[in-house]
């Protein structure tokens, strides 16, 4: 049952945590700190991904994807402490964005599992941006998969392919197309060279 309150009211709080309001609110509530030095900014996007990692730690969390996405920024980090009825505990979020894009961080422990059913391609200009994100992401914890795929040290899943290989894949030259797709199967990190 506690294990249950704590899973709802950390729900509660990542499906609040966007709203500049309840950011305000939780932020001059007394079991509320923050570490954001700057003013609570409203959302950018329209969709934010969120997720939801296996630690109460959001700011390593953070840490860690920005130490790979390089232009990116931290926007927000909150600690939290549950209500005693939701059984106590601490759990934490933050809002990076990479890439260009706004992502939510949810570290409420292990309540939450993530799978292959949601994940992120990162389309890369060429093959030095693929081995790049490619070792960042599965070295420190990471595993390699098959076809471009890979899970970083949090388990989550990324796609991470060079935006030629799409070229190759959907080209109106059948030969191509097999080739491409034929050796996309045989590989784990896109070598663009062997699918041409």
């Amino acid at each position: 049952m506690k294990n249950t309150l704590k899973l709802l009211t950390a729900v509660s709080i990542a499906t609040l945590m966007g709203c500049g309001n309840f950011q305000q609110n939780a932020h001059e509530n007394s079991n509320t700190d923050t570490t954001t030095t700057k003013k609570t900014e409203m959302i950018s996007q329209k969709i934010t991904p969120s997720i939801w990692v296996e630690t109460t730690d959001a700011k390593a969390v953070a840490d860690y994807y920005l130490s790979i996405f390089k232009d990116g920024k931290m926007k927000e980090h909150h600690k939290y402490t549950n209500p005693p009825e939701a059984g106590g505990g601490n759990f934490e979020t933050a809002i990076v964005e990479i890439a260009g894009m706004e992502l939510n961080i949810l570290a409420a422990g292990p309540f939450q599992k993530f799978n292959e059913s949601v994940s992120f391609v990162i389309n890369c200009k060429d093959q030095a941006e693929v081995d790049y994100y490619w070792n960042a992401l599965t070295t420190n914890g990471g595993q390699e998969s098959s076809c471009g795929w890979c899970k970083d040290k949090y388990g989550l899943s990324w796609q991470v392919v060079p935006v030629e290989y799409f070229d190759l894949i959907n080209s109106d030259d059948p030969k191509v197309r097999d080739k491409a797709m034929k050796n996309t199967l045989n590989q784990k990190k896109i070598i663009l060279s062997e699918l041409k």
